[in-house]
C-alpha cells in the first residue's frame, strides 16, 4: 500500500473504475449472449428488439472506451449479418 495521500486516492479510485468497467463488460456479453440465443431460437421479431439493445451497448461500450470503435463496428456487422440471415 503506498504512503502517500494522492497515491493513496489513486488506488482506491482505480479500483472502483476496475469494478464498473467489470460490471460494464459483463452487461454488454449478457446482451450480445441475449442476441446470440435469439438468433439461435429463430424468432425474428425477439431477435429484431436483442439485435437493438446489444447494437446500443455495444455503442455505449464504444464511447466508454471499453471497446476499440474498429471492434465495435466488427461486433455490429456479424450482428447484422446473423439477424439478415434469419429472414
Amino acid at each position: 500500500m503506498p504512503n502517500i495521500k494522492s497515491a493513496k486516492k489513486r488506488v482506491l479510485v482505480s479500483q472502483a473504475k476496475a469494478a464498473q468497467n467489470k460490471a460494464a463488460k459483463s452487461a454488454l456479453k449478457t446482451e450480445l449472449k441475449k442476441f446470440e440465443a435469439a438468433v439461435a431460437g429463430g424468432n425474428r421479431s425477439e431477435a429484431d428488439v436483442a439485435y437493438k439493445v446489444a447494437v446500443k451497448a455495444v455503442d455505449k461500450a464504444a464511447a466508454r472506451g471499453l471497446l476499440h470503435r474498429n471492434n465495435a463496428a466488427n461486433k455490429k456487422s456479424k450482428m447484422t449479418l446473423k439477424l439478415s440471415k434469419l429472414a
